[in-house]
């Protein structure tokens, strides 16, 4: 009897002591109070803005896509890529139009991300 004793004391100082991992066992944790809410701002521009183009296709018959309504450079128009496929795709369009000083920064950045995907890319 003693020996089961001696193992449970064991155990019980076992779970009591402050460690920094876990041992899967004996999860003591101690709330000493319900945790606040966090408030959230409801109207931030990202929350407020959410939605606004559904109604194209109901008030214009459906003609106009909500892509042909942002405006920004032409690559960047209704485009979904990383970084690399947005400064191929601006080269193709516009590098001939460009300043010799951008052209060349351009295909700096665009020679770097090559070395960079090839080295530590997701097909690695």
């Amino acid at each position: 009897m003693s020996v089961f004793g001696g193992l449970w004391r064991n155990a019980v100082n076992f779970c009591q002591s402050s460690r920094l991992f876990s041992t899967g066992s004996c999860a003591r944790i101690r709330m000493h109070a319900i945790p606040k809410l966090k408030e959230v701002d409801r109207w931030t521009e990202k929350r407020s803005m959410f939605g606004v183009y559904d109604n194209i296709g109901i008030l214009g018959d459906f003609k106009a896509h909500p892509k042909d309504m942002i405006r920004g450079p032409v690559w960047v128009r209704g485009f979904r890529g990383n970084e690399l496929q947005r400064l191929l795709r601006k080269r193709n369009m516009v590098g001939d139009r460009m300043m010799t000083e951008d052209r060349h920064n351009l295909q700096k950045r665009i020679s770097h991300l090559y070395r960079r995907f090839n080295r530590h890319g997701k097909h690695r």
